[in-house]
């Protein structure tokens, strides 16, 4: 198998051309030679300078990313932070493949999908449009305490809970915006009638709409609430792909 196969097959997969308004360029944004055959992957959250000279050290052919490196109209110089991250790419022959908004909306593979998966999320439907696609999840879960759903969601990793003081503390109801969708999303979270959004951050904005509505927000950060996705394009590389693969853990706090 080569680049240009794993590309298609996660492009296939993820269904990007229903994803033509995602400011993100998804798919293969940085290749040498597409038809170099691919043996290890490499997978991160990020296509930080770190996770890329991680990935070469590895001796990894391409690093399968959600935020990636190319963005709307495209970089426009190649100097700087940009500049020694494409270097160290073309210095190793490491290939890059990014894939935004598709992999928060898929609904087996994607960041919300994975966290509805722990929280046992049930009648599940797409909900928050952003830039034309449905990319957020909401369902019911057994009643529960608030807290205990919000820990389920983090996995053993910290986060944030803003209770409304309108609102016991069990829920039912649970939306799923992982990353930042901000107030639009938390209001959103709101028309839907849900009990708790679980999102990735949690920002000035969205405090009073807390206050003054009957809902929760859990905050996993957003490094945390993305996670998910990118570990389940490993495990189909492994699975399915048949490739040797590593996950780059590099978290931001954030």
């Amino acid at each position: 198998m080569n680049i240009a196969e794993v590309a298609r097959y996660y492009n296939d997969l993820l269904k990007i051309s229903d994803f033509a308004a995602d400011p993100s360029n998804n798919g293969l944004q940085v290749s040498n030679c597409e038809e170099k055959v691919c043996s290890k992957a490499a997978f991160a959250v990020d296509a930080s300078l770190a996770s890329i000279k991680r990935a070469a050290a590895e001796n990894a052919d391409i690093l399968v990313v959600h935020h990636g490196l190319s963005w709307g109209g495209g970089i426009r110089r190649w100097n700087g932070v940009d500049g020694r991250r494409f270097a160290a790419m073309f210095k190793n022959d490491l290939s890059l493949y990014a894939m935004h908004l598709p992999l928060d909306a898929h609904s087996v593979y994607g960041n919300n999908a994975c966290l509805g998966d722990l929280v046992k999320l049930d009648d599940r439907e797409m909900f928050f449009p952003y830039h034309g696609m449905n990319i957020g999840v909401i369902g019911n879960v057994a009643e529960s305490c608030v807290h205990a759903v919000a820990a389920a969601a983090a996995a053993g990793k910290e986060f944030k809970l803003y209770m409304s003081p309108l609102k016991a503390d069990r829920v039912q109801k649970v939306a799923i915006i992982s990353g930042g969708g901000g107030s639009d999303g938390l209001e959103s979270a709101i028309e839907a009638g849900a009990d708790m959004l679980i999102t990735g951050e949690f920002d000035h904005t969205m405090y009073h709409m807390v206050q003054e509505n009957k809902i929760h927000v859990a905050a996993l950060g957003h490094y945390n609430s993305e996670v998910h996705g990118v570990q389940s394009l490993q495990k189909l590389a492994a699975e399915v792909l048949g490739l040797e693969t590593v996950f780059i853990d590099i978290p931001t706090g954030l």
